[in-house]
This record gives C-alpha cells, sequence and structure tokens, in this order.
C-alpha cells in the first residue's frame, strides 16, 4: 500500500507533511512518514478564544439543528472509512480490520448523537409550594477539550466530539503526538460535514498539534470548562488536580488492567477465543485488553496449554496484511516496558512463555514482539501495575470468593469479565458484591465500546462516562428554575419571615 495515496486522498498537502519539527513515525517499519508544525502555547490560547466566541453562536443553534451536522459527519466517515482506517493502522499499527472497526465506532457515535439531538430534556420537580413550578434545565456548557491516546487515535475524539456538538459545545481536540495524522484527517472529513451543513462558526473543531505541555495550556484554561481525556493513570493524576483546581469537569478514562475470571463451567472454546482477542488484538494496547486470567483449578491443565499452543501459532507481521493478527508496539518505549514487566515477573515468581522481539531482521526500527503468557503462583505487585504490552497474567484459585477478591485487588476499574454457565457464579459477579469495574460482562470478553453502554470505569480509572445513555449531561450545565405564578409568597419547609 502506498502511504502517500492514502493521505492525499485524505486531503493532506505535501506543504501540510514536511518542515516542521514533530515527526511522524509509523510502527510499522520505524521510517518517518511526515515532520509536522507544532503550535505554541500561544497558539493553543488563540484556538480557545476562537472555540468560546464560537460557542457564543453554537449554542443558540437549536439542538437538532446542530444533530444535522453530526448526521452529515457520520455521512462522511462512512465514504472516507477505507483511508481514514489505513491511516490508523499506518499511524497505531493496529491491524486493518482494527483500523475500519475504529472508524466503524465513530460513524455509530455519530447515530447515537443524532438521536440524543432530540432528547437534550430535564425534569419537572415536585414543588412543596403551591402556585409554583420547578424545572431542571440543561444549557450547553462551552469549550470542550478532548485529550486522546495513540491506541485509538480516532474514536475516543468522537465519542466525545458527537456529543458536545448536539450539546452546544465547541471542541478543541489534543492528539497523541504519536498519532496527530490521524487526527488532522478527521478534521478535513468534518470540515467537508461543517461545509455542507454551512453557517457553522469558526472554531467550533479545531486540532492541536504537539507534546505535553500543549495540553498543560488547554487543561489549564478556565476558557476550557470540561476536559475529557483518555491515557494512562499517570497522565490523569497530573491532569485532574489541574482542572479540579479551577473547579472545571473531567472526563477521565485511564488504564483498566482488566481480569478474566474461568469458571469450572465455562464454555472452553468460548473462552479460548475471547482470551486471545482480548489480549494480543491491537498487540496488548488497547484500554480493554485483558491483562489478568484467574483460571479455576479444575480446568487449568484444559485451558493454559492450549492457550499457549495458540499464542504459538499466531500470525504477527505486518498490519496491513489480511492474514496478520498481531501488528507492531507503538515504539521503542513499549518495547523496554515490555521486557521490564516480564523481567520484574520472573523476579515474583512467574514463568514466561513468549515475550521475545521477532521480526527484527525485516523491520530493524520497528518493534514486533511475540505475544507473552506469564505463570504466577499469586498477584504480585507487577500483575497489580498495567503494562500496555500483550502481557496475559495467568493465575489459579479454588473459590469463587476468591477470584473475585483477587479480581478486585488491583487499582484500576474499567472493564471485567467471566466465562461461567453457573448463574449463581454469573449473578454473583455482576451484584455489589462483585466486579468493582465500570464494565462487568458474562461470556463475552473485556470489551466496553459498545454504543449506549458507560463507557468508562471505577477507581484509578477515572470514574468518566462517555457515550452512555445519560453521557449528555457530562457536556451540559444543569439549572434548576421556579417560577411563582401565584399572588402570594410561601417560603419552603414551612418557614414563616413575616415582615
Amino acid at each position: 500500500m502506498s502511504y502517500q495515496a492514502v493521505l492525499t486522498r485524505l486531503g493532506f498537502t505535501n506543504a501540510e507533511l514536511l518542515g516542521g519539527a514533530l515527526s511522524v513515525v509509523t510502527p510499522i517499519d520505524g521510517t518517518t512518514v511526515a515532520s509536522l508544525r507544532t503550535h505554541t502555547a500561544a497558539d493553543v490560547e488563540v484556538k480557545i478564544d476562537q472555540a468560546n466566541a464560537a460557542f457564543g453562536v453554537w449554542r443558540l443553534v437549536p439542538a437538532p439543528r446542530r444533530g444535522e451536522l453530526v448526521r452529515l459527519f457520520g455521512e462522511e466517515l462512512r465514504d472516507a472509512k477505507a483511508d481514514l482506517g489505513a491511516l490508523v493502522t499506518l499511524e497505531s499499527g493496529k491491524i486493518l480490520q482494527e483500523g475500519f472497526g475504529e472508524v466503524q465506532e465513530m460513524i455509530d457515535i455519530c447515530d447515537f448523537a443524532v438521536g440524543l439531538s432530540r432528547q437534550l430534556y430535564g425534569l419537572t420537580i415536585a414543588s412543596e409550594r403551591p402556585g409554583h413550578s420547578m424545572r431542571e434545565t440543561w444549557h450547553p456548557a462551552g469549550v470542550c477539550g478532548v485529550i486522546t491516546a495513540f491506541n485509538f487515535p480516532v474514536a475516543p475524539w468522537c465519542w466525545n466530539a458527537a456529543l458536545a456538538f448536539v450539546c452546544g459545545d465547541p471542541v478543541i481536540w489534543k492528539p497523541s503526538e504519536k498519532t496527530p495524522l490521524s487526527a488532522l484527517a478527521t478534521q478535513k472529513i468534518f470540515a467537508r460535514a461543517m461545509k455542507r451543513f454551512g453557517d457553522v462558526p469558526p472554531g467550533l473543531s479545531q486540532v492541536i498539534v504537539g507534546a505535553a505541555d500543549a495540553s498543560t495550556v488547554l487543561v489549564a484554561s478556565p476558557g476550557v470548562p470540561i476536559i475529557s481525556a483518555t491515557g494512562s493513570t499517570r497522565m490523569g493524576r497530573a491532569l485532574a488536580p489541574i482542572v479540579a483546581a479551577r473547579f472545571g469537569k473531567s472526563i477521565l478514562e485511564l488504564g483498566g488492567n482488566n481480569a478474566m475470571i474461568v469458571a469450572p463451567s465455562a464454555d472452553l472454546d468460548l473462552a479460548l477465543r475471547a482470551i486471545v482477542f482480548s489480549a494480543v488484538g491491537t498487540a496488548g494496547q488497547r484500554c480493554t485488553s485483558l491483562r489478568r486470567l484467574i483460571v479455576h483449578n479444575a480446568v487449568y491443565d484444559a485451558l493454559v496449554p492450549r492457550l499457549k499452543a495458540i499464542y504459538r501459532g499466531l500470525a504477527i507481521g505486518d498490519p496491513f496484511d489480511a492474514h496478520t493478527l498481531v501488528g507492531p508496539l507503538i515504539d521503542a518505549t513499549a518495547f523496554r516496558a515490555m521486557q521490564d514487566a516480564l523481567a520484574a515477573a520472573r523476579t515474583q515468581g512467574g514463568v514466561v512463555s513468549g515475550g521475545g522481539r521477532v521480526l527484527q531482521s525485516l523491520h530493524s526500527g520497528a518493534y514486533y514482539v511475540q505475544p507473552a503468557i506469564v505463570e504466577m503462583s499469586q498477584q504480585t505487585d507487577i500483575v497489580r501495575e498495567e503494562t500496555f504490552a500483550p502481557i496475559l497474567y495467568v493465575m489459579k484459585y479454588d473459590d469463587f470468593d476468591q477470584a473475585i477478591s483477587m479480581h478486585n485487588d488491583v487499582p484500576q476499574g474499567l472493564a471485567s469479565c467471566i466465562f461461567s454457565t453457573d448463574v449463581r457464579e454469573t449473578e454473583t459477579f455482576l451484584s455489589v458484591v462483585g466486579s468493582d469495574c465500570g464494565i462487568a460482562n458474562v461470556n463475552i470478553g473485556p470489551s466496553g465500546a459498545e454504543i449506549g453502554g458507560a463507557f468508562g470505569g471505577e477507581k484509578d480509572t477515572g470514574g468518566g462516562r462517555e457515550s452512555g445513555s445519560d453521557a449528555w449531561k457530562a457536556y451540559m450545565r444543569r439549572q434548576t428554575n421556579t417560577v411563582n405564578y401565584s399572588h402570594a409568597l410561601p417560603l419552603a419547609q414551612g418557614i414563616k419571615f413575616d415582615l
């Protein structure tokens, strides 16, 4: 595939792709595909001012009309799906089917948001005072800053932006410095939708190209009342206090360290497929990647050897190849983190299968690895620490309560699952004494990006909720209205205050 042909079809010119300080390197072979100009702190401030000017106009547009812009964007995404999906693969290294899937997710979210554009309403509140009415109303909140990570370079922006636009909010997007081209291409696609829509205020949608310092300006600005960020827990810990200090609103979806419990009654064939896809897809660099496998002693020997055999036969290589199942790690830093984690696991009693670098003779500047299975006698410190790489820690359990305790004994709380046909176990797993994650699944892997569900998490995952049935409220401000239509002024709670 010609990378240049894809970039050209997406609307990039040579002038846009050359001459800047930020090198965009594809993890497929380690080559540089673009050198982009970056935005300074002053540039970011200008964009914030432009976004606030756009807010003054866009909030006056009726919500269903705002939904029309998002509908048009969904149409443009359908037309550009093949090229944008290919660019996602080029920049992030995920296999082509996953690149296409990410764009399809954007399309589905647009459809979802269009429906929500006619449902942005509040409640009638019962008043204790006669001759009064009380209402809960919702209004656009203002500029929404969106910070995204490399592993999902376009979909998380759309999770936020589609809702933000129908809610009346402009969006400023700071993508990962590892995947800026995907963001710029998405902006070009959205620009086509804006042109078809007509009369869109300048500054409604903007992209910032740069490193972490550009994010800092965005996060610290009182002109950006909402910050939505996906990425590492480390990033969230740095970001959240800054937003909180100015009483801003944050929507955080951070790491996962997700687990699966395999019970004695599990359908092992079903579980195997779910384990492999969840653990090695995107080379283990998803927020919903499976990290920990907690297997009952009774089925351990029937499951784990089969799992190791599948791992040995996985097709690793060029993510554009239709037969490839595992593409590269994003960069050398990710590779070193994986090797450090495996070394730590060995020192803590782990038995490692796989995990080494492969295809180095073909792509010396790229980092392809054999996914690793690490058998642990117990859940040690390294198991509790999430590493964005295809490492699957496997542990045994005897008692179901023990499995639940082990499952919950990590700082992260994004996604979880159980494979069992015992209704008592599955319902316990979903109950208040079961999984402590924001997503809990039965007989399906730890996925979470289901449109309409509350995608987010608990504990160190940040508690952010994107796209759920009431997630639009995160992009708006609530107001309570009390109207006295009587000739009297009765006070609440029967208070007497006679003049």
